[in-house]
């Protein structure tokens, strides 16, 4: 088993480690982040790194980079309180991938990547066409936190699910919407289910649905 000490993972090239540390923590889910400026001019950003925080309120979490170059998604965030979340599907892997380039601000992403941009439900931030998952939020707090990088906490105020996804109890069959995974900065991969588990209790056994 290969073995990095701290030393050693702060010697290592710069690209090198962003890959590897990015690495450890497994699966995370692909979603794209949409936002216009007070302008209105449209922006579109790859993320790895939303989480869930709430159902009741529902609450979830992005972290991002730390703000030392513009950050047109984040900086459209703060000023329109306003944004949404598009999950990654399979069909749309490399134009979602090619959101991470470092385009212009007056450049749309939408454009430029071939995605459609398209607002619903009356929300002021534009959502992805070609996603089979996704929703609209207002900003809710906002952090900075001891690396510098940025939490922005939102709250769901409007969801689009693709019908036959969403099952009679309430959970979302992303297999079904042909959602991908991302590990470390490019990996993109599709999943297979092993199972749906019973609510665990102490003196049941473990068992599946």
């Amino acid at each position: 088993m290969k073995h990095f000490s701290s030393k050693d993972i702060a010697a290592l090239e710069q690209r090198y480690r962003a890959l590897l540390i990015n690495s450890l923590s497994g699966f995370k889910s692909a979603n794209l982040i949409g936002t216009v400026d007070q302008d209105g001019q449209e922006n579109l950003s790859i993320v790895s790194s939303v989480f869930h925080l709430g159902a009741h309120p529902p609450l979830v979490g992005v972290i991002f980079r730390p703000h030392s170059v513009p950050r047109h998604t984040l900086e459209n965030i703060l000023a329109t309180k306003k944004y949404t979340i598009n999950q990654v599907n399979q069909q749309m892997v490399t134009a979602a991938h090619q959101t991470s380039a470092r385009y212009d601000k007056q450049q749309s992403e939408f454009t430029e990547t071939g995605l459609t941009a398209e607002y619903l439900s009356d929300f002021a931030s534009p959502f992805v066409k070609q996603s089979h998952l996704k929703y609209g939020l207002v900003l809710r707090d906002h952090q900075t936190l001891l690396n510098d990088t940025e939490l922005v906490i939102g709250e769901i105020e409007t969801l689009h699910i693709q019908q036959d996804a969403v099952k009679d109890d309430g959970y979302v069959d992303i297999e079904a919407l042909e959602s991908v995974a991302i590990s470390s900065l490019d990996g993109y991969h599709t999943t297979q289910q092993i199972g749906r588990l019973e609510y665990a209790k102490p003196d049941l056994a473990p068992r599946f649905k």
